[in-house]
């Protein structure tokens, strides 16, 4: 089978040039030699003038141009053979990968589209369209695979993600030397392990060896004596007999310790008590569907390649932060999240600062809906929360405001360092757009709860000196004992030699080493909105 590719016979010619007593670079494009070259030419030129300006598009078109520019636009993936022209050897295993797309949470229709029909293909005009087509498939399975289908900022204000990019001209350059291009392409999924593990799951749940349990609903919490419909489920997931004349759906004692001791296992407040988080990690522990499995693979190609050596995760739905070393948790706490109105975000920052003492700068939102309304009906409220009105950053006395005059706008408010702050003794700063960081709390016995979804936005965290030492492992001169000389004073602020990534994830879904699947309440709605964005209520 003699192939068309001309790969090492030419490449780009540079000339340098001057212009304007500037030096610069001309790339000169090598001529086709062949009809099917010149066709591929002429079909990569039209689609960069068809392309909007400024459109990914018109990028894509013009890297593909200059790429078979340097080949004298010779096909890679298409091959003459006696009885006409075929797909090449390297074409057919990527036609092999893009079947199975499915085993690595994709679509294969995305990449076989119509425009891939070699039977349909009879003309060098058609052969140019077909060979230019395959690179655009391979183009997008490669973003796909790395950086996800969906752009992140497209599923909710909340997640502020920019979606990664694939270097083009190093994608093609590779899959184009490669003596196993599938095999290149497979190394633009995350390597990360839990996206390793989901997808071992959802080969799992092709294969036919995961059971699609039906989902028990969400409703009221339930508790020992209490009726409800979900209790015959309950039980025969906990797999609980029922006594001789007990009535299948009271909730009674000997389900609720089968309940508490699952809840201890999962990591949740062992308390028999039947709520959102419980019926979650019950729904999840059977191996969950093939649309959250996907949906939590898709967000796992949304986080940074390298989530650091040394790192904070925080995962929201799991209201848990753990700090890794090397890809392992040394230490993990319980924290509190935004509620549903007040959602804590999705991105990724590095921590930069320890405070003690802090000052809480209420946030204008809190300020407009809570504070202004209690403070224009009694200005002692200010005094009465440790709190200070400021206006043109002065203190100033809420008895000498016209408060039926004043609007929210021309104040800042901020609570003093002490007992009764709503940052507790210490945060943990990441400087960033959504004023969201990691903080104490004045309210410890909130951790207690297993539904944690509280706060106005940032993370309280249950044990944040244990967090301090932890996180300040690899710092010289700051230590929790240096911390807590602070304690009790005015607002001191050390700033860290080595900057710490934090990580501000959404997975319901996590799978221990041990293959264990602990599934999470869907707090914010993220998991259904990505499932309904990439199509996926079928796989429900």
């Amino acid at each position: 089978m003699a192939s068309l590719s001309l790969l090492g016979s030419s490449a780009l010619a540079y000339e340098t040039v001057m212009v304007n007593g500037v030096e610069a670079t001309r790339i000169l494009i090598a001529p086709p030699r062949t009809e099917l070259a010149t066709s591929i030419r002429d079909g990569l030129r039209a689609a960069m003038a068809e392309a909007a300006p400024g459109s990914r598009e018109q990028a894509d078109a013009d890297r593909l141009y200059y790429f078979y520019g340097a080949r004298h636009f010779e096909p890679l993936w298409l091959t003459k053979t006696d009885d006409g022209i075929a797909f090449s050897d390297a074409a057919e295993e990527i036609v092999a990968l893009f079947r199975e797309a499915h085993l690595e949470g994709l679509e294969p229709s995305d990449y076989l589209t119509e425009g891939l029909d070699l039977a349909a293909a009879d003309s060098p005009d058609a052969f140019a369209a077909l060979e230019a087509e395959f690179s655009a498939a391979i183009l997008r399975y490669a973003n796909d695979a790395h950086s996800g289908r969906l752009d992140p900022r497209t599923v909710s204000d909340f997640v502020d993600v920019a979606p990664k990019s694939v270097d083009e001209a190093e994608l093609f350059a590779a899959v184009a030397e490669a003596s196993d291009p599938a095999a290149v392409l497979m190394g633009y999924h995350p390597t990360h392990p839990e996206f390793v593990a989901l997808r071992e799951l959802l080969a799992d749940h092709y294969a036919g060896e995961i059971e699609d349990l039906p989902k028990i609903g969400d409703g009221k919490l339930i508790k020992i004596g209490m009726t409800d419909l979900r209790v015959p489920m309950l039980r025969e997931r906990m797999d609980v007999p029922l006594a001789p004349g007990g009535d299948p759906a009271i909730y009674d004692e000997a389900l609720a310790a089968a309940v508490e001791a699952f809840q201890a296992e999962m990591g949740l407040n062992p308390d028999g008590v039947v709520g959102p988080a419980t019926v979650a990690a019950i729904n999840g522990a059977g191996g969950a569907s093939r649309a959250d499995i996907v949906a939590n693979m898709e967000r796992w190609r949304w986080m940074p390649e390298d989530l650091g050596a040394f790192n904070v995760f925080v995962n929201i739905p799991e209201f848990r932060l753990d700090v890794n070393r090397d890809g392992q948790s040394v230490w993990g706490t319980r924290v509190i999240v935004g509620t549903a109105e007040n959602q804590t975000p999705l991105f990724s920052d590095n921590i930069r600062h320890v405070v003690t003492n802090p000052y809480w700068n209420v946030p204008s939102s809190i300020l407009r809906a809570e504070i202004f309304p209690q403070v224009a009906r009694n200005p002692n409220y200010i005094a009465s929360q440790n709190m200070e009105l400021l206006y043109q950053g002065n203190a100033i006395d809420p008895w000498m405001v016209d408060w039926s005059r004043a609007s929210p706008s021309m104040f800042r408010v901020r609570q003093k360092p002490g007992t009764s702050n709503a940052l507790g003794q210490v945060k943990f700063l990441f400087p960033n757009s959504h004023d969201v960081y990691l903080h104490d709390t004045n309210a410890p016995y909130l951790f207690e709860r297993s539904m944690r979804a509280l706060s106005h936005g940032c993370v309280r965290v249950q044990d944040p000196f244990g967090f301090a030492d932890a996180l300040l492992e690899f710092e010289p001169d700051i230590t929790v004992a240096s911390l807590e000389t602070t304690l009790g004073g005015s607002e001191r602020w050390f700033n860290m030699d080595r900057h710490v990534p934090v990580h501000m994830a959404y997975f319901t879904l996590r799978v221990g080493e041990d293959g264990t699947v602990r599934s999470f309440a869907d707090l914010y709605g993220h998991n259904e909105r990505v499932i309904e964005m990439l199509g996926l209520d079928a796989e429900r």
